[in-house]
């Protein structure tokens, strides 16, 4: 039977030769990660009474999401979180100030190709980039997934998504998502797999890959993936302790729907309020006043969002205040060592601790009532920002930086080009 990349995926994972559409298995997780929420979890699995984790060396907990601790109350969850950790023996901890979890486990070589991860974050499709198969969970599972190392899993029905050709300059893999769910709206993929092909994913780059799969999140896919090839092995081999095997789809797979995406003539998107799939043309959104500019969150915050916008913002200075929050420690290492740290400083950048910050509407760039942000992230919901009344629209990261030149939304080629 012709096998999609979820099926064989949740297939090996469940110890079987194929699985068909529909078929409930008992899949084995190579890795179960949380995060901030860990605490919450840690009740829930005391509440269920087993004793010990099952499998401590598959488990993953990163501190990301309040951090610093910005109230008590975070900190006082932390604390209980650090404790659980040395209870139970977990190796794979890390600590305020590494990374957001999708980038710190990528970067650590947590993962690899073929494997299946779960995690008790939504964005968990981010791990397609790596050819492995990521699913969000809740913490109830969570807690599941700790007492056994195993969850029920549904094979899922899967789109096909094919991009054709090579982005223009100023646009980005972060356009390809938004145009994505600008065609097939919020609900497009609800618990269904996606697959992506075509022959733009070779021009991408290996810090771009990850933000396909990433929003997929944002409009109900179960899992997301990418074909791995030698840039992906190369890039894991320093870091992996295990081998793998890379699962591709068979040729003559069975979709339950194909979208296809001419991306050499796609240009920069922009998703207004209140939704992700609320998008359009860069050209449309020219003029719309902003407050704050915010480059950061696992969909936005790697070393070449970064560069993107140093390129924008050298000789520049800002008319609306910038937040850079890099995705990890060692994206603000490379970046100390190539001057773009330097560039986006010098231009009035305010830079932020490695987390999710105001993605989550915790700390570090929450905005006030009635003003607007133009961020790199995942998400702009109202409130999502930590303020009900503060519009929040998503672009890419030279549009970002432009807006917050401009003091409104600009295409960046005018900035660059200006003296």
């Amino acid at each position: 039977m012709p096998q999609t990349f979820v099926q064989k995926a949740l297939a090996r994972a469940a110890g079987v030769t194929e699985a068909a559409v529909g078929d409930i298995l008992d899949v084995r997780a190579d890795v179960m990660f949380s995060h901030d929420n860990t605490a919450a979890i840690i009740r829930l699995f005391q509440q269920i009474g087993a004793p010990r984790i099952a499998h401590p060396e598959r488990v993953v907990i990163t501190l990301d999401h309040a951090v610093p601790a910005p109230t008590t109350a975070h900190a006082q969850n932390h604390a209980e979180i650090r404790a659980w950790v040395r209870a139970q023996g977990i190796r794979h901890f890390f600590e305020v100030g590494r990374g957001i979890c999708h980038q710190v486990i990528s970067e650590e070589a947590l993962v690899l190709p073929g494997e299946t991860i779960f995690g008790s974050d939504s964005h968990t499709t981010h791990f397609g980039w790596l050819g492995a198969f990521g699913m969000g969970v809740g913490r109830s599972e969570m807690a599941a997934l700790w007492a056994t190392g195993e969850l029920w899993v549904r094979v899922p029905e899967t789109l096909k998504i094919t991009l054709s050709g090579r982005l223009a300059a100023g646009v980005t893999a972060k356009d390809v998502a938004l145009k994505v769910l600008r065609d097939l709206r919020l609900t497009g993929s609800r618990y269904r797999a996606v697959e992506f092909h075509g022959d733009t994913l070779a021009t991408l780059s290996l810090d771009e890959l990850p933000v396909l799969p990433n929003l997929m999140a944002e409009f109900g896919a179960m899992s997301a993936y990418l074909p791995p090839d030698q840039r992906v092995f190369d890039a894991l081999e320093a870091k992996r302790t295990r081998s793998y095997t890379p699962l591709y789809p068979d040729p003559d797979a069975v979709y339950d729907q194909e979208h296809t995406i001419d991306c050499a003539a796609l240009p920069p998107q922009v998703a207004f309020p209140h939704q992700p799939d609320n998008v359009f043309d860069l050209t449309d959104a020219l003029g719309q006043p902003i407050d704050q500019a915010f480059i950061g969150t696992c969909a936005g915050g790697r070393y070449e969002d970064l560069a993107a916008a140093a390129a924008v913002l050298k000789g520049k200075k800002l008319r609306a205040r910038l937040i850079v929050i890099p995705a990890s420690a060692q994206v603000i290492q490379r970046a100390l060592a190539s001057g773009v740290l330097a560039t986006l400083i010098e231009a009035g950048a305010a830079l932020n601790t490695p987390g999710c910050g105001p993605c989550m509407g915790n700390h570090m760039g929450v905005p006030a009532p009635n003003e607007v942000t133009i961020s790199t992230g995942s998400r702009n919901f109202r409130g999502r920002m930590g303020t009900p009344d503060a519009p929040c629209y998503l672009a890419n990261p030279y549009v970002v930086a432009a807006a917050a030149v401009a003091g409104c939304i600009v295409d960046p080629r005018d900035v660059m080009a200006a003296d």
